[in-house]
């Protein structure tokens, strides 16, 4: 299926019903429909033929959603461009794409035009929402035409995700219109759906929160789009709107139940909502359950496997007496029925059930490769897996634990510790909102771990009540030998914690 096919099965459920909603103005499936239409005439009228990339660089938007569809229907290559990238990492991105066209808000004029000299495939300029010097304004942009759309068959590419960036040169990742396909098809088998949901998008559609937007449609959905994060008017579109469906990052929801609206609204309306793209702290995942309700469900991918790796259900969180599985808190869920996921030894042989070794995956929803990159290809591949750079374990139960990343593990005195499982026992602390562990050179250790924490508003703690705490839960090896309170800790554009960035601080 090509990304407008799933437009068009909801469109097929009712025209008129509600497709795209921001700020109270609402597009039905027939609006949608028509305006992707025009979108790739429009783009066949500017040259853009099938296979090339098209580039959409936009905050949360209705016109930016429809215009990967109508780059769908032009069969040409969506790329998603996150507007929180460095204007030089884009640039690498879109010059790496080969991009024909680039479609933007004029928020990102200055950006474009910091780059746009040096990208020598770019020929069309459009800007979504104003007018910007050398773009043409979107709606001057648009054609009527009768378009002969291009099918698609499962191998043909239709999305490059850019991935990297932090470590050096940002990478392109190809998925294809299988690999979407698996996708959407996992979550409506893994998750709870009913007739029409409405699914709220206050994470940027550029990433998880735009993949979900699949399956939403193809059961003739609303999305609901937040055009910039704001936690209050997310309680109250979820209580208004009668919402079903979000996606949102750990930290947002840490903030969630930090929101004095929180016990005011009424979230009864949810079904599943959805975290992923870090750990979450297993202490704040049970009040989660308690305060805004049995809906929480969890999904774990990367962007070379879509969200659908491994899922934790809403159900998953508890037993079957209804009591929390708080043992399955830490966990990633189970693998999903169209995957594979094994643990595999720097050898390259399997191991066995509870052993600890790099987790790899193999099946439809893994990526084509990485875009004019076959070395960083054949490394990610070697062995008929695809190599996730996690390290962790699958237990009796077939439930994956993650408990490193490879590149984070640390070794002290000999011993390796994993400063997942450390950051664990720190999240179980009432004080505690985030911490990164790592391992920082030392003479006599080889590595001493080394803790720094971000503590929750308005509590209060000190380093020395922090190691104690922490060895009373991992024990003196694990436990760090040095801890730092910071007021912030550095993120990456998605949230993440910025490991790097906070050693090469605690080093300087």
């Amino acid at each position: 299926m090509r990304l407008a096919d799933y437009l068009d099965k909801g469109a097929s459920l009712g025209g008129d019903a509600p497709c795209l909603t921001m700020e109270g103005a609402t597009l039905s499936y027939a609006e949608v429909v028509h305006r992707s239409r025009r979108v790739a005439a429009a783009l066949r009228a500017s040259g853009i033929q099938p296979g090339d990339p098209v580039a959409v660089l936009s905050a949360n938007d209705p016109d930016a959603l429809v215009c990967v569809f109508g780059i769908s229907r032009a069969g040409a290559v969506w790329c998603p461009i996150n507007p929180r990238n460095e204007a030089e990492e884009n640039r690498q991105l879109l010059d790496l794409y080969g991009c024909r066209a680039l479609i933007f808000q004029s928020g990102f004029a200055p950006l474009v035009e910091r780059i746009r000299d040096r990208l020598p495939a770019l020929t069309t300029l459009v800007c979504l929402d104003d007018e910007s010097e050398g773009a043409v304004p979107f709606a001057d942009w648009l054609v009527e035409d009768d378009l002969v759309e291009v099918p698609a068959t499962g191998g043909d590419l239709c999305m490059l995700a850019g991935t990297g960036g932090t470590t050096g040169l940002p990478k392109g990742v190809r998925l294809t219109a299988g690999n979407m396909a698996t996708a959407t098809a996992l979550t409506l088998m893994s998750y709870p759906f009913g007739d029409r949901p409405r699914y709220l998008a206050l994470a940027p559609l550029t990433h998880s929160a735009g993949v979900l937007t699949f399956p939403i449609l193809t059961l003739g959905g609303e999305v609901v789009i937040m055009p910039r994060p704001d936690l209050g008017e997310f309680l109250r579109l979820v209580d208004e709107r009668g919402i079903t469906h979000a996606f949102l990052p750990p930290t947002v929801i840490y903030g969630l139940l930090d929101h004095p609206d929180l016990d005011a609204r009424d979230l009864g309306s949810l079904r599943c909502l959805w975290y992923g793209a870090a750990p979450m702290s297993p202490t704040r995942l049970h009040e989660a359950l308690t305060r805004i309700g049995p809906v929480l469900g969890q999904l774990f991918g990367q962007t070379e496997a879509p969200n659908m790796i491994c899922t934790l259900s809403p159900a998953d969180h508890f037993r079957p007496d209804g009591t929390p599985a708080v043992e399955r808190f830490t966990s990633a869920g189970r693998p999903t029925p169209l995957t594979q996921v094994a643990i595999m030894d720097p050898a390259g042989a399997l191991v066995a059930r509870g052993e600890r070794g790099e987790i790899v995956v193999r099946g439809p929803l893994v990526m084509d490769g990485y875009h004019d990159n076959p070395e960083a290809t054949a490394a990610a591949s070697t062995h008929g897996w695809h190599h996730t750079g996690d390290i962790g374990y699958l237990d009796d139960e077939n439930y994956l634990y993650i408990v490193d990343r490879a590149k984070d593990m640390i070794i002290t005195g000999g011993f390796n510790v994993y400063s997942a499982e450390v950051e664990r026992a720190l999240s179980a602390h009432p004080a505690v909102q985030d911490s990164a562990v790592l391992g920082l050179p030392d003479p006599k250790w080889g590595e001493r771990v080394t803790a720094v924490v971000q503590l929750r508003a308005g509590a209060e703690s000190t380093p020395e009540e922090l190691m104690a705490f922490i060895r009373e839960r991992v024990g003196g090896v694990k436990a760090p030998k040095q801890v730092e309170i910071w007021p912030e800790l550095p993120r990456s554009k998605v949230g993440k914690i910025v490991k790097p960035e906070i050693k090469a601080r605690l080093l300087a």
